[in-house]
């Protein structure tokens, strides 16, 4: 899908890897814990900035002296994440506010950092569960269905283990697999753009009559819509299909920004 951003906005897309409690049970369905051993830490978070071609990753094994002293300590990784928040504008991920966004905070505050500068999140499960009525809201069938490519297949939980034990292949498949949800995301998310109502408002950053959803000049005129707050001039952007709209002044009847 060929897509222009003109967004004078730092837009952040991303998602983390972590590794599960480890507890204690008697068996293997439905059990209670017995004793709870260690919490969940990240092992990794992928990322790429808005204009970026490639997806990055920066995970636990990128730090191989603290690696071996504790894997289990995430506070580089923790940090690269917090550093990216805080230059953010926008973030965006799949299920982000629900899952990655508190569980990086959950980590931003274990390791006392504070809260990154404030921002705004897209999150693409929220827009799929809204807008349409998809058999599954999963990044990984949204992007089979609409055509735009799938998640890298891994051997399941033991990619995992094989990372929380320092397995270079496991490593790397995690890695690969990483880059690609990345990938996946941004082409999902331009894809359910148009739709995207509560987008955050890109004018506000660009400081110009562009589209507000993506910010391209690229506009055509498709009418007048009245409201109980005045009249306001529908615009719909060539580039991501999304529609913005302008007030229009009473005396001059040209738009102004809202």
């Amino acid at each position: 899908m060929e897509y222009i951003d003109r967004s004078k906005a730092k837009i952040l897309y991303y998602d983390i890897e972590t590794a599960p409690n480890l507890s204690y049970v008697w068996g293997q369905y439905e059990q209670n814990v017995i004793a709870h051993v260690s919490e969940w830490h990240m092992l990794c978070v992928s990322y790429k900035w808005e204009g970026q071609k490639r997806a990055q990753v920066c995970a636990l094994d990128d730090f191989p002296d603290e690696f071996n002293k504790d894997p289990e300590n995430d506070v580089h990784v923790a940090k690269k994440l917090f550093d990216l928040f805080d230059e953010a504008d926008i973030v965006i991920a799949h299920n982000g506010d629900r899952f990655d966004r508190r569980k990086a905070n959950a980590r931003f505050v274990y390791h006392n950092f504070g809260p990154p500068s404030p921002y705004k999140t897209v999150d693409t499960l929220k827009i799929a569960r809204k807008e349409f009525m998809f058999n599954s809201n999963k990044l990984n069938h949204l992007g089979q269905h609409l055509g735009l490519g799938e998640k890298v297949s891994t051997d399941g939980f033991e990619t995992w283990a094989g990372c929380m034990r320092g397995d270079k292949k496991a490593w790397k498949t995690m890695k690969k697999y990483a880059k690609q949800d990345v990938d996946l995301l941004v082409d999902v998310y331009k894809a359910l753009l148009p739709w995207a109502d509560s987008h955050p408002n890109l004018n506000v950053y660009d400081g110009g009559a562009n589209c507000s959803k993506c910010g391209s000049t690229n506009l055509q005129r498709r009418g007048r819509r009245v409201t109980r707050t005045g009249v306001f001039q529908t615009f719909q952007c060539n580039d991501c299909k999304g529609y913005s709209r302008a007030r229009l002044s009473e005396k001059t009847d040209r738009p102004e920004i809202v």
